[in-house]
Formats: C-alpha cells, sequence, structure tokens
C-alpha cells in the first residue's frame, strides 16, 4: 500500500520540477524545444488523473468504513492511532488532489506556450505581406 504513495509523491516532485522548468524564463528556441518534449509527455503521463481519483475513492471508502474511536471505551493509544491515520488520509487526499492540478497547470502552460508560438508566426506571416 505504501508503494502507491511513494509513486504517487515522485510523480508530484516530478510534475512540480517540469512546471519549473517550464516557467522559468528561457531563450526561445529552449522554451520551444523544451515545450515540444513535455508535450509528447503529456499523453502517456495522464494515467495520473486516473491513479489519484481511485486513491481518493480508496481514501473515502476506508474512512466511511474505519471503526470510530471517540467514545470513552477507547485508550489513549486507540485514540492517538485513529487520529494519526486521519492526518495520513488527509495527507495523501491533498497529495492526490496536487498531482492532479500540477498535470492541469503543465498541461495549460504548454498549450500557452503552443498558441503563443502560432500567434508569433501568424504575426511573422502578416509583416511579411
Amino acid at each position: 500500500m505504501a508503494l502507491q504513495w511513494v509513486l504517487l509523491a515522485y510523480t508530484v516532485a516530478v510534475e512540480v520540477a517540469v512546471a519549473i522548468l517550464l516557467t522559468i524564463p528561457s531563450p526561445k528556441l529552449l522554451k520551444k524545444r523544451i515545450v515540444s518534449l513535455i508535450s509528447l509527455i503529456l499523453q502517456p503521463a495522464l494515467f495520473v488523473v486516473p491513479f489519484a481519483g481511485f486513491q481518493i475513492l480508496d481514501i473515502y471508502w476506508k474512512n466511511e468504513h474505519r471503526l470510530k474511536c471517540t467514545s470513552e471505551i477507547c485508550t489513549a493509544s486507540e485514540r492517538d492511532r485513529y487520529e494519526k491515520t486521519n492526518y495520513k488520509a488527509q495527507r495523501n487526499v491533498i497529495l492526490c488532489v496536487c498531482a492532479c492540478l500540477l498535470y492541469w497547470c503543465i498541461y495549460r502552460i504548454c498549450k500557452y506556450n503552443q498558441e503563443i508560438e502560432r500567434l508569433e508566426e501568424v504575426e511573422k506571416r502578416y509583416k511579411e505581406q
């Protein structure tokens, strides 16, 4: 079970690095090549969205079917363990949401750069006429 969260955490880290790489100022030719490379990688990287969605559903199901430890019968260690699992679930939900949000941001950044590139070509053609 922990392997899924490690995989998702590394995916989020890579997405953050890619988003930073796309947003830092760089020469036009280098930016164009980076955007084209990332655009090629985006479609296979789409797996992160359904994977994160499945993980969120798994967390929700486990939360609904978990034994609640809120009464006076629970010991302190049981209450601590219950709270720890809640904190882990909250952390994992944030991780899933970040994975989807970062994927969307990278997708939009690439689309904006491609649109700017296309508009620059149109402007260049108009100037040549």
